[in-house]
């Protein structure tokens, strides 16, 4: 007698459960890349504020290049979190705000955002007494400094 999830073999190696509530990782990686990306996260918690222009944005999220911003906007755009609107002035205004897929991101984002705050001197922290055991462990000779 066969199970409900029952595991085929799609090729060597890999081994796929029929299950349909299972998710291929490679099918769901593309989005949580582009979700994950830390200019992405920041400009949707940025964006849940309200819409803004292109150099509020840029403003608001430090140390983003124009060419990073612009091509950030543009992937999500593509992948449907945010909308992107041109009001024919001189010059031409361009506003962008989240869509309703969007603003379904964000409670996930600023929990995200609120954990890395909250978390951020544990990590410090933690840091810290990694890169002090690496250099009590590690010889003299074979350390490799940050450039």
């Amino acid at each position: 007698m066969e199970s409900t999830q029952e595991r085929t073999n799609a090729s060597p190696g890999h081994t796929y459960v029929s299950d349909p509530n299972s998710h291929d990782c490679r099918a769901i990686s593309g989005i949580l890349s582009r979700i994950g990306d830390k200019w992405s996260v920041l400009i949707i918690a940025r964006l849940g504020e309200g819409g803004k222009r292109f150099n509020e944005i840029k403003r608001v999220v430090g140390g983003i290049s124009q060419r990073m911003l612009t091509l950030t906007l543009r992937n999500l755009e593509r992948d449907g979190l945010i909308s992107r609107t041109v009001t024919p002035t001189v010059p031409p205004r361009v506003d962008y705000a989240l869509t309703e897929l969007g603003r379904d991101l964000l409670g996930p984002v600023n929990a995200l955002s609120e954990w890395a705050i909250r978390h951020q001197p544990c990590i410090i922290a933690a840091r810290a007494q990694f890169d002090a055991r690496e250099v009590a462990e590690t010889p003299h000779h074979e350390r490799v400094t940050a450039g």
